[in-house]
């Protein structure tokens, strides 16, 4: 008689190998949201008439959003099962393609009430 027994029940946990790949494949995407959302923060910082309170507020939270996003989608999902982790973090990455959408909308609509 063997003294090791396997538990059936227990769950098998994701190589570390594969985490990292889906995280990282998904974390340039991440990062290209913040780069684009932190050139626009510049290039809105250089304007003549320079931006108000409401102005880098928006900005600021364009830039901070994705990562936030990705570091909430990532402390849920590492311990789960891969196609629960990649799900995870595709839903947090369509998040914030909605955010960015709203925030390019908003500031597109009312550029005015960002300047000050």
């Amino acid at each position: 008689m063997s003294d090791t027994t396997v538990d059936a029940a227990a769950p098998r946990r994701t190589p570390t190998w594969l985490v990292a790949t889906i995280a990282g494949a998904f974390g340039l995407f991440y990062a290209y949201a913040v780069w684009n959302a932190l050139g626009n923060l510049v290039q809105a910082a250089g304007l003549p008439t320079g931006m108000n309170g409401l102005g880098w507020f928006v900005w600021i939270f364009a830039v901070a959003f994705p990562i936030l996003v990705f570091a909430a989608a990532f402390a849920f999902g590492y311990k789960r099962p891969p196609h629960h982790f990649f799900l995870l973090l595709l839903t947090g990455l369509a998040l914030v393609a909605v955010v960015w959408l709203d925030v390019v909308a908003y500031t597109t609509l009312y550029t005015a009430s960002l300047l000050a």
